[in-house]
Order: structure tokens, then sequence, then C-alpha cells
């Protein structure tokens, strides 16, 4: 069964990029569905030389909450994704440490982008932060056993990053 596009068109270019891509289904009718125009973004697991996990607690205005989050974000033109990642996670938090791919994943079913996943242990903090100034982060190390807690709770938006690193570490357990 195949899907044959036939248009694609920009309906909002803002800091979210929204696309109307138009396809032929393979019943042969015509449908439109909006996609998020999005890059390549990398997310972190890092865990100390003690088994904690460095979380970064902000405010999101999706959820209107603050959330403790795994460290992350957009991957810059022409930079590597463990480059990315290496930044990311020096400028949120400070931290930095030993870092391993793990996998690329899809956002989701309605988005162009692709989330590089990394694992970063025997993390500790060897510099100040550099926040962006819409960025406000405390940065939490939280151990091992309560962040797989965390992880159930389904309060924090990098949930996959979070079971593939622990998974890939072999700590998912």
């Amino acid at each position: 069964m195949e899907w044959k596009k036939v248009d694609e068109q920009l309906i909002k270019d803002g800091f979210r990029k929204v696309c109307l891509k138009t396809f032929v289904l393979p019943n042969e009718k015509k449908e439109s569905f909006e996609v998020k125009k999005e890059g390549e973004t990398v997310s972190i697991l890092a865990i100390t030389p003690t088994d904690c996990i460095v979380l970064a607690k902000q405010f999101r205005v999706g959820p209107e909450k603050e959330l403790m989050e795994l460290p992350g974000g957009g991957v810059e033109k022409s930079e590597d994704p463990v480059d990315a990642a290496r930044r990311e996670l020096l400028e949120e938090t400070g931290y930095s440490g030993e870092f391993q791919f793990v996998q690329t994943i899809l956002d989701c079913g309605y988005s162009t982008g692709v989330q590089h996943v990394f694992v970063a242990t025997n993390c500790s903090r060897v510099h100040d932060q550099s926040l962006d100034e819409t960025e406000f982060i405390e940065v939490i190390e939280m151990p091992l056993e309560k962040f797989r807690n965390h992880l159930r709770s389904g309060q924090l938006t990098d949930i996959e990053t979070g079971y593939l690193g622990l998974d890939f570490l072999k700590r998912l357990s």
C-alpha cells in the first residue's frame, strides 16, 4: 500500500514550524496532515560515579509546571550530534562525562524531527552553567532508584532516553 505525496506547504513559520503535507492514500482519496517541521535534537542520560542521574529542573510552558528532565537540546548546523550532546550537558548543568551513543529515534509520527540518545557516565560538575536568557535551570542529582520511579511517573519529557539509556547500561531494573 503506497502513499504518494502530492503537495507540501509551510503554514506556520515561527519558533515552531508547521507544514501541511497532502497525500493520495492507498484508497485513492486525498488527505492533508499537519506536520511539525523539526530538526535534530540530542538527549542525555547522565550518571555520576555515585549512581545519581543528573536532571534539569525547569518550567515547561506546555504543561505549565516545573519538570525534572534529562538534559538535551538542538543540534546546530554542521555540528556532530555527540558534540551537541557534550555542549548541551555542559551548558544546562555544568557537568561533563564519558559519552556513548545509544541510538537515534523518531520524535513522533507527525514530526520530521529525530533525537540522538546518549549516555554520559562518570559525570561530574566541571563548569558553571551557561544558560540561554529563557532558561532557568536548577540541577538535581537524583539517586538511580528514585530516578527509575520518576521515569515510571511519566512526569518528564524524554522518557524514551531514560529507558533506552538505562537499558544500554544494563541498569533498567
